[in-house]
């Protein structure tokens, strides 16, 4: 079996990444508008999660390449009972 490449292992990283980017903007025009920091943290910890379920529906959302779909179909075939492995 072979290694998951790089990009592949820190694909969620860079999801939490960017959704943590988002929150932490919004985070701080809450605090800018409001002058409240418990506001401020409450809508960044909700824009996060927005964010990142968000990040993952759109992520999902995407048709897989040949490469992929060559992958699925390599992972299929060796799952199959009597399958060289």
């Amino acid at each position: 079996m072979q290694q998951p490449s790089r990009r592949d292992v820190m694909r969620p990283y860079e999801y939490l990444a960017i959704a943590a980017a988002i929150a932490l903007f919004c985070g701080l025009i809450f605090l800018a508008t409001t002058r409240d920091i418990v506001i401020a943290v409450v809508g960044a910890g909700v824009i996060f999660i927005l964010a990142l379920v968000t990040l993952a529906l759109l992520a999902l959302a995407m048709k897989p390449d040949d490469k992929e779909l060559t992958d699925l179909e390599e992972q299929q075939r060796r799952e199959e009972p009597g399958a060289p492995h």
